[in-house]
């Protein structure tokens, strides 16, 4: 099932297989996508559906170092190239917006960016900066409501400029700590006001981006991201976290989104999605389910084939594999990814992976 056609809503897909987001800091010249990466994404064009590395929708979302914006005309441009190349093989597109939140230090924002997030609490540990080094978490503002208003109207003008640069569709990066998530987590997340305290206050900024997305460009060009049981970035389970999941995936079951994308870190060392929860969610979302965190060519046949997911999504094995499709189908081996290049300027580690000899 994994090499056969697919339609998501309007999107038809090539196969089943889904390129996962992943973060490569390769946009080092004011966060803007270039030529390089317009190569590494076109290299993995056979995928059904490609998901970008997260962009952010504003400064304040640029919190790792490198990492790609779509605010601005020059962001439009340069993903154009990326969206152009990926489409000139027949390949599906759509970029992953990613605001980082309070995941940040100000070294890596743009002069007059601030660091930002539901509440004031600073995340402990520490992240990469180019001029720095090794920093600390730089401490967020808590956002007000207007702030709030702001961030969503960010979200909703960068999926409108995503059209723009020829994309497919967005997808909404609301796992793995970022801003969204910051709001849905019960132990990041201690307002007392309408976004907080309840689950349907945690859930309301989540929500209200892609509503506000979703009317910005067509709900059948919206998915989302989620990672219940994560513990990225200072999130973690808490204690009503599956019933606040299910209360959400019904809310944007009733919106018909392009998908949900359900991602498990359990191959990663975090604690499992429990099976029951994942076959809750699939059953209120009435659209497609892609299935993300450690498949290989047979776990990812054998949830399909149980009904367990629509599409399954592979992440460092495309990073490694730009003929990715091409290896599982043969079941040729698979290139092992080389980890020191991952976040690194220029092609080592990101364009000059061998594919299969055609």
């Amino acid at each position: 099932m994994l090499f056969e056609p697919f339609t998501a809503r309007k999107l038809l897909l090539a196969n089943r297989t889904v390129m996962a987001p992943m973060t490569r800091s390769r946009a080092v010249q004011n966060n803007t996508p270039n030529a390089l990466m317009a190569q590494y994404y076109g290299q993995r064009a056979s995928a059904g559906l490609i998901v970008t590395e997260g962009a952010s929708p504003s400064p304040n979302g640029l919190g790792y170092a490198r990492i790609p914006g779509l605010f601005n005309a020059d962001h439009v441009r340069g993903w154009k190239l990326v969206t152009d190349a990926v489409h000139a093989k027949g390949g599906k597109i759509v970029v992953q917006l990613m605001h980082t939140g309070r995941v940040t230090h100000v070294a890596n924002l743009p002069a007059g960016a601030e660091v930002v997030g539901p509440t004031g609490e600073t995340l402990a540990g520490e992240m990469y900066t180019d001029a720095k080094g090794m920093q600390a978490h730089s401490t967020p503002r808590a956002m007000s409501e207007k702030d709030i208003a702001v961030a969503v109207d960010e979200y909703a003008n960068a999926a409108k400029l995503a059209i723009e640069a020829g994309f497919d569709g967005v997808e909404l990066h609301a796992a793995n700590g970022y801003l969204i998530e910051q709001f849905l987590n019960g132990n990041v997340n201690q307002r007392t006001d309408a976004y907080g305290g309840s689950i349907q206050g945690r859930n309301r900024f989540a929500l209200e981006v892609v509503r506000a997305v979703s009317q910005a460009i067509g709900a059948d060009r919206v998915g989302i991201r989620l990672s219940p049981h994560g513990v990225f970035n200072g999130t973690g389970a808490y204690a009503d976290v599956q019933a606040q999941y299910v209360d959400l995936v019904t809310e944007l079951s009733k919106l018909e989104l392009l998908y949900v994308h359900l991602l498990d870190h359990s191959a990663m060392g975090a604690p499992p999605v429990p099976p029951e929860l994942k076959a809750t969610l699939r059953a209120c979302f009435n659209g497609p389910l892609i299935l993300a965190g450690g498949f290989d060519g047979a776990s990812a046949e054998a949830a399909l084939a149980a009904k367990q997911a629509d599409l399954i999504a592979f992440g460092r094995p495309f990073l490694a594999n730009p003929d990715l499709v091409a290896r599982l189908r043969s079941n040729a081996a698979l290139n092992a990814p080389d980890m020191s290049t991952f976040y690194t300027p220029g092609e080592k580690g990101y364009t000059d992976y061998p594919a299969l000899p055609s």
